[in-house]
């Protein structure tokens, strides 16, 4: 089913990677301060420097600690998880919680397509074609209350399938959060697949949060149960190393991590660097969401 998108985002047909590979219509925002707003057509621009990574590199290089710590393992380990059937858990300021099987809980939404560039906290990046529900056409179908201010999203805990988690390199299980108005953002996805095909495990099969403008660490996978709640919730990373990780985690060249410089990024498959970009490439469609914010002490 082809769907098309509103009129401020990029529009990508569901297609094989070989075709998507030659379609290069990208969200174009070098230069663009924090502050800076300018029209979004103007800003769509070809570009063969943003040319969507290769399905290998995008399901052989990934960040998922639940089946190992090395980017080569959850390829190697993610065998082990069943994604069928899979419930979701929908609590909290909500009118519609329950325990919801997955196609229960997507039906009704329409599936869109976006072609999203990613920045990894370890200064690494790759472009990588979704498919998935915008996640604020889900929250509108549960219709949350009036206290409710934050989104909150925990992994599977089970380390019968998910190795990883036998280790304490985290506290288990995995839960990232955003802000509702983050949550509603038009950008801000549930995948279910990648470059029109089901996810795969090591990808956070069945569903996984996508935020672009973000670190890829607020991107939770495999996810079984949504919350929405008043209080800022305790997420993994914030919790496991304050200093390092910050709740809201904008990609901000000008914030370094501890360790090493966020300047710059080098996209998988390339050898040389580029300069990282304020909000990774997405500040006309999202800094208005931190206006008045020092993104330095939030970050």
């Amino acid at each position: 089913m082809l769907i098309r998108h509103p009129d401020d985002i990029p529009s990508h047909d569901i297609t094989d990677e070989s075709l998507y590979l030659g379609r290069r219509d990208w969200l174009r925002t070098a230069g663009i301060s924090l502050a800076a707003f300018v029209p979004l057509p103007s800003l769509l621009k070809a570009g063969d420097d943003d040319k969507p990574n290769s399905y290998r590199d995008i399901t052989t290089y990934n960040n998922f600690y639940e089946f190992g710590t090395s980017k080569e393992e959850p390829a190697e380990n993610a065998g082990t998880l069943r994604t069928t059937p899979w419930t979701v858990a929908v609590e909290g300021d909500i009118r519609r919680p329950a325990k919801y099987a997955l196609d229960d809980l997507l039906r009704g939404i329409p599936v869109v397509d976006r072609t999203y560039r990613h920045r990894c906290v370890e200064a690494w990046s790759m472009v990588i074609p979704w498919n998935g529900i915008q996640l604020r056409e889900l929250i509108k179908k549960l219709e949350p209350g009036t206290k409710a201010k934050y989104v909150e999203f925990t992994t599977l805990f089970d380390p019968k399938q998910m190795p990883g988690q036998r280790s304490s390199v985290l506290p288990w299980p995995y839960v990232e959060a955003l802000r509702m108005d983050e949550a509603m953002h038009p950008l801000t996805l549930l995948a279910t697949g990648i470059y029109g095909k089901s996810l795969l495990n090591q990808n956070g099969a069945p569903l996984r949060l996508v935020v672009p403008w973000k670190y890829g660490f607020k991107g939770g996978k495999s996810i079984v149960k949504i919350r929405f709640s008043e209080s800022l919730p305790a997420t993994t990373w914030n919790v496991a190393a304050p200093d390092e990780y910050g709740f809201f985690a904008n990609v901000n060249p000008a914030v370094d991590h501890p360790r090493w410089s966020q300047a710059k990024d080098r996209r998988i498959g390339e050898y040389l660097k580029r300069p990282t970009l304020p909000f990774n490439g997405y500040a006309a469609q999202v800094a208005s969401l931190y206006a008045g914010m020092d993104l330095r002490r939030n970050f």
